[in-house]
C-alpha cells in the first residue's frame, strides 16, 4: 500500500516508491515501511512486502500482530532499537533546561555509586565517556531484562575502556545510565516520564515500550535461502533507554518534525539545534560521520544529515533529516539483517531535496531597526582580510568572511551592548564595539582580534601597530 500526496510531483512519488521497493526486495525484508517528511508533515509514505504473524513449531504466537499477508502501513509498529537513544537524550536535555543538571556535571553528582561517576552527562550523551560498547553478560538484546536488575549488571567489572573525553566510543550501557539519571531526578520510571514529557505532547500515540497491533513480527532471514526464523522480542529492562521503543513511520514523522523545528512543550528550537552540533567525531581529520547530543551526524551527497539508526533482533530502523532542505526520510523493516535501511532513508531525502528544492521564505524588510545597530553593518577588515557585518532580525548580527576560508558566525545581542557568538569559530565569544572619546565608532574587538573599517587602519589600535610608511608598491 502506498499513500500518494498532492504536495509532491508524480515523478518524485514514483522515484520514492521505486527506491523503497528496491530496499525491500533486494534486502529480502519480510516487510518494509517508509515515509518522507517535508515542511513539518508527512508528504509520502509506502508499505512493501507482507506482515506475517509470528509463530513457532508449537503453534502461532498468542497475539496475531497483524492480518496475515497485509501490507504494512504508516501506522504499523516496528521496533526502532537505538532510535530510542534520541528520545532519552531529549529527556536529559529537558532536565538541563529546568536547571536540574548541567551537561558538564559529573554523573556522580546526581547518580552516585555507579563506579563511573566522574564521566560527565555530556560525555554520556555523545558517547565520549569511554564506556564499554556492550554489557558484560550474554547478548543483551536477546535475553530477558530481568537478568539485569541493577546498573552494575550492565556495567560489569571493567566498564571504562578509554579515557573520558578523548575519543568517540559508542556505548549502549552509557544510555542505560542516562535513563537511570532521568528516573532518579524525576522519581518515576523512564517509560512514564517519556510518555508524559515527549510522546503525549508530540501526539505519538503509537509509540511505546511494548507492541500494540498492528505491528510487524520480527524475523531473521536465512542468508542463503528464502526462509524465516522468528526472533524473540525481549523486554530490555534497565537497558530500555538504549533501545526499547516500538514506533511507526507516522509517529517518527512527528518526531522528525520536532527535531527540525523544536516544540516549546518539549524543547525549543535552539536546544534541538544544539543536539545536532558535533560533540564527538570519530574521524581525526575533518569528519564524515559524528555524534551530537543523542543524534548521529553524517555528511552525504553534499548534505549534513542528522538522526539515528536502530537495530534489534528482527528489526532495523533509520531516520535521517536534512535541516537545510527541511526533509526527513524514514525506513523501518522487520529483519535482523539484510535491508540497507540507512542508505535507503538517506536516498529518500536526496530524491525529494534534489527533485523539488526547498522554496525559500519570501524576503521581507525588518519592521523595526535601531540606527546604532545599522552603524555596525558593512565592511570590516581583520588586517587585510575583508569581512561584512549584516543586521539580522531580533537585534542579531552576522559576521561573514568575504574571501577565502575566513570565519563566519552569528551573534546575539546582550544587555550590555555586546554580542555573544552563536555558532562557528566565535561560538561563545564576545563581540564588543569600541568607540572613540567623541562617540564615533572606532573598531570591533572580537576575542582580542581588532576589526577596522580600513585594512590595517592606522587610526585604530591594531596590535603591533601599523607601519608609518603605510601601503607601498614592491621595491
Amino acid at each position: 500500500m502506498t499513500a500518494l500526496h498532492d504536495s509532491l510531483l508524480p515523478e518524485t512519488v514514483r522515484a520514492l516508491h521505486h527506491r523503497a521497493a528496491v530496499a525491500q526486495a533486494e534486502g529480502r525484508a519480510p516487510s518494509l515501511a517508509a515515509a518522507v517528511v517535508r515542511g513539518g508533515r508527512t508528504v509520502w509514505s509506502g508499505g512493501y512486502g507482507a506482515l506475517t504473524p509470528a509463530g513457532t513449531p508449537e503453534g502461532p504466537a498468542p497475539e496475531s500482530p497483524a492480518p496475515d499477508g497485509a501490507a504494512p502501513g504508516e501506522d504499523t509498529q516496528y521496533r526502532v532499537g537505538s532510535l530510542t537513544k534520541t528520545f532519552t537524550a531529549v529527556l536529559v536535555l529537558r532536565l538541563r533546561e529546568e536547571g536540574l543538571i548541567g551537561l558538564d556535571d559529573p554523573l556522580e553528582h546526581h547518580l552516585p555509586g555507579t563506579g563511573v561517576g566522574e564521566v560527565t552527562v555530556a560525555q554520556l550523551l555523545c558517547h565520549g565517556a569511554g564506556l564499554a560498547a556492550e554489557t558484560p553478560g550474554p547478548w543483551w538484546e536477546r535475553t530477558p531484562g530481568e537478568t539485569r536488575p541493577a546498573l552494575r549488571d550492565v556495567l560489569g567489572d571493567r566498564p571504562v575502556l578509554h579515557p573520558a573525553g578523548r575519543r568517540f566510543h559508542y556505548s549502549n550501557p552509557g544510555y542505560a545510565l542516562l535513563g537511570a539519571l532521568v528516573e532518579a531526578l524525576r522519581e518515576e520510571p523512564w517509560e512514564a516520564v517519556l510518555r508524559r514529557e515527549v510522546l503525549e505532547p508530540l501526539g505519538m500515540a503509537r509509540t511505546g515500550v511494548r507492541p500494540r497491533a498492528p505491528y510487524a513480527a520480527g524475523w531473521a532471514v536465512h542468508p542463503w535461502a528464502d526462509v524465516l526464523l522468528p526472533e524473540p522480542a525481549e523486554d530490555l529492562g534497565i537497558m530500555a533507554p538504549a533501545g526499547q521503543l516500538w514506533s511507526t513511520a507516522a509517529d517518527l514523522g512527528r518526531f522528525a518534525a520536532f527535531l527540525m523545528r523544536g516544540d516549546e512543550r518539549v524543547l525549543p528550537a535552539g536546544v534541538v539545534a544544539e543536539m545536532r552540533e558535533p560533540a564527538a567525531v570519530p574521524a581525526r581529520d575533518g569528519w564524515e560521520a559524528g555524534y551530537g547530543l543523542g543524534l548521529l551526524l553524517l555528511r552525504r551527497d553534499g548534505r549534513v544529515l542528522f538522526g539515528h539508526g536502530g537495530s534489534l533482533p528482527g528489526y532495523l530502523a533509520t531516520l535521517w533529516i536534512s535541516a537545510e532542505d527541511d526533509v526527513a526520510g524514514i525506513v523501518l523493516a522487520n529483519a535482523t539483517a539484510g535491508p540497507a535501511v540507512g542508505p535507503a532513508a538517506g536516498d529518500l531525502v536526496s530524491i525529494v531535496a534534489d527533485r523539488e528544492p526547498r522554496i525559500p521564505e519570501p524576503w521581507r524588510p525588518l519592521s523595526t531597526w535601531d540606527p546604532e545597530l545599522l552603524e555596525l553593518t558593512g565592511p570590516w577588515y581583520w588586517g587585510p582580510v575583508p569581512f561584512a557585518v549584516r543586521l539580522l532580525a531580533g537585534r542579531g548580527l552576522e559576521l561573514t568572511a568575504l574571501a577565502g576560508m575566513g570565519r563566519t558566525s552569528r551573534f546575539r545581542a546582550e544587555p550590555d551592548a555586546t554580542w555573544t557568538g552563536l555558532d562557528g569559530y566565535y561560538l561563545g565569544e564576545t563581540l564588543r564595539p569600541v568607540r572613540r572619546s567623541d562617540g564615533t565608532l572606532s573598531h570591533l574587538d572580537l576575542g582580542s582580534f581588532v576589526f577596522t573599517r580600513e585594512p590595517y587602519d592606522p587610526a585604530a589600535p591594531v596590535p603591533g601597530g601599523v607601519d608609518r610608511g603605510g601601503w607601498r608598491p614592491l621595491p
